[in-house]
């Protein structure tokens, strides 16, 4: 019995087993994987930056700024592309996050993602102290009736953490991405 199990993790190593997968953890210059967006590529006039700190042993990153619906805006966030594809066995993702008691979103984009405006969204609440939030594939929404009600994982492209809808200060923190 377990010469057979130790052949399955031998001959497929991506095998989750139920396990989670740290996408992100914020150590080793998460600048270069990374890229803040602002609405001002479309006109808007929303602003802010994404700081990757270190507090005690824990690494973060941390999107600070305004959100503004003026001039048809309404949006800041830090994206990362997914280089490898994702295992199908994965059921959703998780984040450990804290900030200034506003709800924020996970906006996943995928190969069928073609316009800049086409995502899937998913919500969460931070408050002040580190909290970790389980967010099933299943919960995120599309953005709109182009896409797929839902979404293949072997198909995500990018992860975002959005501030996004509302005249609003941001100030949200993400210790670590994983998927389950």
């Amino acid at each position: 019995m377990y010469k057979v199990f130790i052949i399955i993790i031998l001959l497929f190593p991506s095998y989750s087993f139920g396990e989670n997968m740290v996408f992100e953890d914020f150590k080793n210059n998460p600048s270069e994987r990374w890229e803040f967006i602002a609405d001002t590529v479309m006109g808007g006039v929303s602003e802010g930056k994404v700081l990757f700190n270190k507090e005690k042993d824990i690494f973060y990153a941390q999107m600070i700024g305004k959100v503004s619906l003026e001039n048809n805006g309404g949006f800041i966030q830090f994206r990362r592309k997914i280089q490898n594809k994702l295992n199908n066995s994965f059921e959703g993702l998780s984040i450990k996050v804290r900030g200034n008691n506003l709800e924020y979103y996970i906006h996943i984009r995928t190969k069928g993602t073609i316009l800049p405006w086409q995502y899937y969204q998913a919500p969460f609440e931070v408050n002040k102290s580190w909290k970790k939030i389980n967010i099933s594939f299943e919960s995120f929404k599309r953005s709109g009736i182009m896409l797929a009600k839902k979404f293949n994982p072997r198909n995500v492209k990018s992860i975002a953490i959005v501030a996004f809808g509302k005249n609003h200060k941001v100030d949200v923190e993400v210790d670590e991405i994983s998927f389950y």
